[in-house]
């Protein structure tokens, strides 16, 4: 069985815990990829925001993973995660401003 070198989370907990923040590290990553390679064929600024973006999503699954086999403590944790969801969601809408908004028919 998994132990934690957490203490906040017992071992049957953290088992699951990990198998879900894999699987959620490996979904990011594959949308990372996707992500990537449409912004290698469209060389556009909202691209590059939302893969970036997206990165920011697969770098947060990792700190998860790290948190619960207790390399990352708790309070760079939370730090971390909620610095990222500010700097996703700044991305996010700096990608939606910058697209040209649709030209008005004459």
């Amino acid at each position: 069985m998994l132990q934690p070198t957490a203490d906040w989370i017992g071992p049957g907990q953290s088992a699951v815990l990990i198998a879900v923040l894999g699987l959620a590290t490996l979904g990011t990553l594959a949308l990372f990829v996707v992500a990537a390679v449409s912004t290698r064929r469209r060389r556009s600024r909202p691209y590059v925001l939302l893969t970036v973006a997206i990165g920011l999503l697969v770098v947060r699954s990792v700190v998860g993973i790290g948190t619960v086999l207790g390399v990352v403590p708790m309070v760079v944790h939370h730090l971390t995660e909620h610095g990222f969801d500010f700097l996703i969601a700044l991305l996010v809408l700096s990608a939606i401003y910058s697209v040209a908004p649709p030209s008005v028919p004459d």
